[in-house]
């Protein structure tokens, strides 16, 4: 049986740490103030938003499309293992989604801290952020190996109850991989937000699509045995995903290392700085908390669908893998308009700000408008690529159908999100999800399970989503109000 302790004791894990590492401490020679300036200024002071937003957006946008596309390989994959096998797989997201909320949680907060930095011409404040950035992410990254050893366990007993030893026994396999060396997911974030909070977010593109291709190519090979090597099933595919994170995270040092010069991560005259750290925490916490809570939710959902039969969960995974398609490159602009919201408003420039904002409002309803017709018009075919059960057919066409009404709305509420996170009032972000997820959505989905059985349960989506809309609308007018329109108009 595969060891993931071997994997950490072995030389190819010693060697990726040590990379990573290195990277993180290699230092550069500085540019001058001035020119950094320079630099900051015609790109996120003085381009034309249209094309600044295309410019930041799209590169992440396609990563992050790469990134939802290699996620569905993955599972393909799996299932052709076993139906079994995709939901062990499918149960381990909670436990996974912890894992990138709280990368992409203390990112959030590390972007808009050093972006804002940029925009006020603090430098050294860039720089500090950094590396302070950096030992927060080697800290989550301890915890995590902590919790791989001595928490998946319990995970799956809590969610299976004993009902299926083969599910349990691929989930375990599976999980801890996952969450023993997640080291290269978290330098991956550490890395790519640099990139991004200093708009080059082309860079970050290349570190994404050559982690998602080196997982492609992995797959099918470690799963199945191919090329003479063992077939190692579910663990095939945990170990191709963590290889193509640490490829990925070490592009992107590369990356910053040769050309990200308007940050210094020199280790000399380094300090932990309490008031940065916790500067990066106001921000980031509140959204490592939103996406945690997707964690609970997905575990409480798992917990509901299962007592229906594991297909019902196995649709569910499914469908989250479905929905990333659509989901992450709105993510994707996410990334992109982050920091330049951050910066118009260091920079005190109004109007740049607001038609940032209206432009990735359309363009996130017009990705998500096509992931609605694709739900409803063909959720067969989206199935069958998972070589789906006439049992899943059933039970997942009428989930997707459903469930897809819910896009119609989401796209207002996650740039409504961005924009709370942009400009340091994450708390927002926080309590709407709080809202739609647990307040509504696992109760919601709980009511109805008893009431109408499992096709009710999948309302509860939509439900969620328009108290979601309504909360958002509020924060949003505030935020206008208070933060927005008091600003400058500035230049265009």
């Amino acid at each position: 049986m595969f060891s993931p302790k071997f994997l950490l004791t072995s030389f190819a894990g010693r060697a990726i740490i040590g990379l990573l590492l290195s990277g993180l401490m290699q230092r550069r020679d500085k540019m001058s103030s001035k020119s950094t300036e320079n630099i900051a200024e015609n790109k996120m002071g003085v381009m034309p938003i249209n094309k600044l937003v295309w410019n930041m957006s799209f590169p992440m946008m396609v990563s992050m499309l790469v990134q939802a596309l290699y996620n569905i390989v993955d599972s393909i994959f799996v299932a052709r293992v076993s139906e079994d096998a995709l939901t062990a797989v499918s149960l381990a997201f909670p436990l996974q989604t912890l894992v990138i909320a709280v990368g992409a949680g203390t990112g959030v907060g590390i972007n808009a801290i050093l972006s804002k930095s940029l925009g006020e011409k603090n430098f050294k404040k860039a720089n500090a952020t950094a590396l302070n950035g950096g030992f927060l992410y080697i800290m989550s990254y301890l915890l995590f190996l902590v919790l791989g050893f001595v928490a998946v366990k319990p995970f799956y007993v809590s969610q299976l109850k004993g009902s299926s030893p083969a599910i349990f026994d691929m989930g375990v396999q599976y999980l801890s991989i996952v969450m023993i060396f997640s080291l290269g997911i978290f330098g991956q974030f550490f890395f790519e937000r640099l990139l991004t909070s200093t708009g080059k977010t082309v860079f970050s593109m290349v570190s994404q699509l050559a982690g998602a291709i080196t997982n492609i190519i992995l797959d099918p090979i470690l799963i199945f045995g191919w090329l003479g090597l063992p077939e190692m099933g579910v663990a095939g595919a945990a170990v191709a995903t963590v290889i193509g994170q640490c490829v990925a995270a070490i592009v992107a040092c590369v990356c910053n290392m040769k050309f990200n010069h308007e940050i210094d991560l020199s280790l000399k005259g380094f300090r932990l700085s309490g008031s940065l750290i916790g500067s990066i925490y106001m921000v980031g916490v509140p959204s490592i908390i939103m996406q945690s809570i997707g964690s609970v939710m997905t575990y409480c959902m798992n917990k509901i669908l299962i007592d229906f039969s594991s297909t019902a969960a196995a649709v569910f995974g499914v469908y989250f893998k479905l929905q990333s398609f659509f989901f992450m490159p709105v993510f994707g602009l996410n990334n992109g308009i982050t920091p330049i919201i951050a910066y118009s408003y260091g920079a005190q420039q109004r109007k740049r700000m607001v038609k940032t904002i209206k432009l990735s409002m359309g363009i996130a309803f017009g990705l998500l408008l096509f992931g609605f017709a694709g739900f409803e018009l063909v959720p067969q075919v989206l199935l069958k690529m998972f070589d789906a059960s006439d049992e899943m057919l059933e039970i997942g066409c009428q989930a997707l159908r459903v469930i897809g009404f819910h896009f119609l709305i989401a796209w207002f509420c996650i740039i409504a999100g961005t924009v709370f996170q942009a400009l340091g009032k994450a708390v927002y972000s926080m309590i709407v999800s709080i809202m739609r997820q647990l307040v509504v959505l696992v109760p919601a989905a709980y009511i109805l399970a008893q009431l109408g059985g499992l096709d009710a349960v999948w309302w509860a989506f939509p439900i969620a989503e328009t108290m979601s809309l309504l909360v958002s609308v509020v924060c949003l007018v505030n935020i206008y109000k208070k933060i927005i329109k008091p600003l400058p108009e500035g230049r265009e």
